[in-house]
């Protein structure tokens, strides 16, 4: 069997978690995106995890909300789905009872948990560790680059090692190295490129031709006063504009459920957070409309 799941920290752990208890032989990594337009070719052969549902899976388990814009599944599918922190918790917890063995993977899926769901302290920004170091430097949105083969090995390396030494291997301190020598670079262009507008900070990072590498939660360091934050920059091969949206992790204010606002332009997440991507004519009304259902009272 193939499994199909998304590049971040929550992806991984699903993996880690179904090689253990299914006889998967492959790995295909996608954009969430891939499996709304149907442009991923997904067969019953396939297990889907942490990505929209689809209807020609073989299994499938996700966390994100069900909107209108993804196919919400029979009722009779195999997988589970759940409203959880992470995806990688509705895995833990379908296979668990039949797999005690997982236990050991318990404090990985905590920390997954905690940073897929946005529970994080000041220190796990600032000062990051453990597991949750390790999602920053998985994180596309970080802007460490290419991530296949990283994952893969991170796959590899999980499954009999410590996080502390996973942490200490050359692949993975050359990334860490990397955020820490871009990080003063990354505030800068940071607060260059970014305005408030009401209690929404936006970032627009579409006039760099590079954006340095650096921890996305630390916008809201930067702007404390911010109760959510949009982020624009080019999707692959500049065709789109992608819009990440998330609430503050300290200023925990806002009550908007962001995977909706957001499936209202193709997109998705979390109540807490999302992505979309807009057409490049389409993203100055576009943002303006997001911003504004952000800032309005609820």
């Amino acid at each position: 069997m193939r499994l199909v799941t998304r590049g971040d920290l929550d992806g991984l752990a699903c993996a880690l978690l179904l090689t253990r208890c299914e006889p998967i032989d492959s790995l295909e990594l996608v954009h969430p995106q891939e499996i709304t337009d149907r442009r991923a070719a997904i067969t019953h052969d396939d297990i889907i995890a942490n990505l929209p549902y689809h209807p020609g899976c073989g299994k499938w388990f996700d966390n994100h909300l069900l909107t209108d814009r993804n196919a919400t599944p029979p009722s009779n599918f195999q997988g589970r789905y759940a409203q959880a922190p992470s995806a990688a918790r509705v895995v833990y917890d379908h296979y668990l009872p039949e797999h005690p063995d997982l236990a050991r993977f318990a404090p990985l899926v905590e920390q997954t948990d905690r940073l897929d769901s946005a529970q994080l302290t000041r220190d796990d920004v600032l000062a990051p560790s453990g597991y949750i170091l390790l999602g920053y430097t998985l994180d596309p949105r970080t802007g460490l680059g290419a991530f296949q083969d990283y994952f893969r090995r991170l796959l590899d390396a999980l499954a009999t090692r410590p996080v502390d030494e996973v942490l200490a291997l050359p692949e993975v301190q050359d990334r860490v190295h990397r955020m820490q020598e871009q990080d003063q670079a990354f505030r800068e262009a940071t607060l260059a490129h970014s305005r408030m507008e009401g209690s929404i900070v936006v970032t627009d990072f579409r006039p760099l031709e590079t954006i340095p590498v650096g921890n996305r939660f630390l916008v809201y360091t930067l702007f404390p006063d911010a109760a959510v934050s949009v982020r624009l920059h080019w999707g692959p091969r500049r065709e789109g504009v992608v819009v990440s949206v998330g609430r503050s992790v300290f200023k925990r204010t806002s009550r908007t459920n962001v995977g909706v606002l957001l499936s209202l332009y193709g997109g998705g997440g979390h109540a807490g957070a999302g992505s979309c991507m807009l057409p490049p004519d389409r993203v100055e009304a576009g943002v303006h409309e997001i911003v504004a259902a952000l800032n309005r009272p609820r």
